[in-house]
């Protein structure tokens, strides 16, 4: 299986994933490198995927994965809340795709192709 190491090691890299996908729950749009987001995006539905499903073990496994913040303790629960009770229930009858990446120009200091990438309605 081939994936983008995006110059981290592997407890670095699924780091910024799980802070990079709970921003994305809480406010289902997140600005960020092309690279980047085509790798969150399937994180995302993975975990979009098993909160359709529903139950206490689905939850049990994102509310593992999902970050809480340190300054808020209750910013995990509000996220975990959040994709059972709103965007699950958004995507009952979608198969997948529940990500869209939208191109926003190269990144002023780098040159770095920027992206939104965003829950879809």
């Amino acid at each position: 299986m081939a994936y983008r190491k995006l110059n981290r090691v592997s407890g670095n890299r699924k780091a910024l994933f799980r802070s990079m996908v709970t921003d994305l729950f809480i406010y289902e749009r997140i600005q960020t490198t092309e690279a980047k987001a085509k790798e969150l995006r399937g994180v995302a539905e993975k975990l979009i995927t098993l909160a359709k499903r529903g139950d206490l073990h689905a939850r049990r496994q994102v509310a593992s994965f999902v970050r809480p913040e340190l300054a808020n303790e209750e910013t995990n629960q509000d996220a975990v809340q959040k994709l059972f009770s709103e965007i699950a229930p958004r995507f009952a009858e979608r198969q997948g795709g529940y990500t869209r990446i939208l191109k926003v120009g190269p990144r002023r200091g780098d040159g770095a192709p920027m992206v939104f990438l965003e829950l879809v309605e």
